[in-house]
């Protein structure tokens, strides 16, 4: 996919992406924790292997009690494997998209990674990655872009499904002050780069990691419709938090040349 870059102004840390809204970077991809008030709060997302006690501690320092719930853009190994022990410590349902539900349930590993698609040490590394499936089915709930699980779980929220990258992957969207928590259906590194994913993350829009995407067209589709939602601040799975009124106007531009790339090539 087409990549565009992005100034430094517009990165804001992690720690703050916005009201209510905190991240916790672990080696390259993020997990995010959003306050609803009083104490009541939801994971984004469950991170790599062994990284539960990290987010765990994490957790207590920065809201001090376990979350409502856990919820999954999607069932790749870094946004899931620290799931299972964090819901079985905090006995907290997970929610995701029903389309998501084999790979989460034990019944389906991922498809095998493309080697051809991206140019970077973390596509060539992709055959090594764990690709499940991963056993939630205890803790799991199954939410719908037109309701957000229970009350609970996203209250003010918009659950956009955004597949492409997976079957089921979803986009999370608060119209009240349009903050934008895209998951892998775009990202703001180059994901396919070890260097630029966990070191530099030099700021700029990228696709979603090519390596693992299963269908590119619906990616591009998927970016094109968050886009169309003019985010002031988007918060990827890989990739630095991104805040200003120049990120509408930068993400339509993205979407734009993604549009016409995949007319070129077509």
């Amino acid at each position: 996919m087409e990549s565009l870059s992005i100034p430094h102004d517009n990165v804001v840390p992690i720690s703050e992406v916005a009201p209510g809204i905190c991240g916790l970077r672990i080696v390259f991809v993020n997990v995010f924790g959003v306050s609803h008030g009083a104490g009541i709060w939801t994971l984004i997302d469950a991170g790599m292997p062994f990284s539960a006690s990290y987010i765990r501690n994490w957790a207590a320092k920065q809201f001090g009690g376990p979350p409502e719930a856990i919820v999954l853009t999607h069932g790749h190994f870094d946004h899931v494997s620290g799931a299972r022990a964090l819901a079985d410590e905090w006995q907290v349902p997970i929610y995701a998209h029903l389309q998501e539900f084999p790979y989460l349930t034990g019944l389906e590993a991922y498809p095998a990674p493309d080697l051809g698609a991206g140019d970077g040490m973390m596509s060539w590394l992709s055959p090594l990655y764990p690709r499940g499936p991963v056993d939630l089915a205890d803790w799991l709930r199954p939410f719908t872009e037109s309701e957000a699980g229970d009350g609970a779980a996203l209250p003010g929220w918009r659950i956009l499904h955004t597949p492409g990258h997976t079957r089921g992957h979803v986009s999370f969207f608060r119209p009240s002050d349009r903050v934008l928590l895209a998951g892998d259906a775009f990202c703001t590194t180059k994901p396919e780069s070890f260097f630029e994913a966990a070191v530099a993350q030099k700021p700029e829009l990228h696709g979603p990691p090519a390596h693992f995407t299963w269908n590119s067209e619906l990616a591009a589709a998927s970016i094109e419709r968050l886009a169309a939602l003019q985010p002031e601040v988007v918060a990827p799975g890989h990739g630095h938090p991104l805040a200003g009124a120049e990120v509408a106007i930068r993400m339509s531009r993205f979407a734009q040349e993604i549009a016409v790339s995949k007319r070129t090539a077509a």
